[in-house]
């Protein structure tokens, strides 16, 4: 009887990894999302949230699904890191992009930005958060970050790490700051703090959502946040959701849009799944890959 039970969950595991390295890691998704963020009376404006590339050159399937993300006709495009996985991905990355070079963007940077991945025992990811790249001491290699920046700086995008900038898009007015990667502790907040205005949006954009810096975020004011780096849990239970968030968020808010309160002020954040995975953990399940499209509209009049 034993032996019955340990071979179907041999079948049912190794059904499970085939699902997820075979078919549902390349299974990639537009999610949308509307976020009450402008004044009454404004005009939509849809904002394309993508996290976590970690591209390869090789992938292919990966590669046309972000190009024929330009058929959503977004209005300005924001990436929260992790974008690339190896030394020579940056051109296929900007190649990849296609029509997006030629709309609005800003961006952030994860730790993959600075350093390759590498291997790590899956059962490690799921007994709680990871330290940051190298954090256990292993050698890690170094990746083109001045080159990425400067490719994504080239076609207009906006670098945001502890830095602020105003764009107007579809008639808005939008101001980012973003911070570095709070997982790596590279993130300085207090370098863009400062309470929101009320005459434009203003959104934060940061790679992983620590709860420091959504609290900040959130304490000073801002309509929207925006992160990725949990990859929505990347192995989730059906119906139960993600097991851990590699931060300190909790599991439930993995992924989406929901609600942040802090110091009396509420942020609506995003938590974005992600496009891809490390290369050495080439699957997902019950969590597919995504992008977020965000319709941001009017808040609705007070009563």
């Amino acid at each position: 009887m034993i032996g019955r039970v340990a071979g179907a969950l041999a079948v049912t595991g190794a059904a499970g990894l085939a699902w997820g390295i075979g078919i549902e890691r390349t299974a990639f998704q537009v999610r949308r999302a509307s976020a009450a963020v402008l004044p009454a009376g404004a005009s939509e404006v849809r904002l394309l949230h993508i996290s976590d590339i970690h591209l390869l050159p090789r992938q292919t399937r990966k590669r046309d699904f972000l190009t024929g993300l330009a058929g959503l006709e977004p209005d300005l495009v924001v990436t929260t890191g992790d974008n690339i996985a190896a030394p020579d991905a940056v051109g296929p990355l900007i190649d990849s992009l296609g029509r997006l070079t030629e709309v609005p963007g800003a961006f952030v940077f994860g730790s993959n930005d600075f350093e390759a991945p590498r291997f790590k025992l899956p059962v490690k990811y799921l007994m709680g958060p990871s330290g940051g790249s190298g954090s256990d001491g292993a050698d890690t290699a170094a990746l083109p970050t001045d080159e990425l920046r400067s490719a994504l700086e080239g076609i207009g995008w906006h670098y945001l790490e502890e830095r602020r900038v105003e764009l107007e898009v579809a008639g808005q007015t939008i101001r980012l700051r973003g911070t570095g990667d709070a997982h790596q502790g590279r993130d300085d907040y207090d370098a863009v703090a400062g309470p929101a205005a009320d005459d434009a949006v203003e959104i934060g954009v940061t790679h992983a959502p620590y709860l420091r810096v959504l609290d900040a975020m959130t304490a000073d004011g801002l309509d929207l946040i925006l992160a990725g780096h949990t990859h929505g849990g990347q192995v989730c239970i059906p119906g139960r959701g993600a097991i851990i968030t590699n931060c300190d968020l909790p599991p439930s808010k993995a992924k989406g849009l929901f609600e942040h309160e802090h110091a009396g002020h509420t942020s609506l954040v995003n938590v974005s799944a992600g496009v891809g995975m490390s290369p050495f953990a080439p699957y997902r399940f019950a969590c597919p890959p995504e992008v977020t499209l965000l319709t941001l509209v009017p808040r609705a009049d007070p009563m």
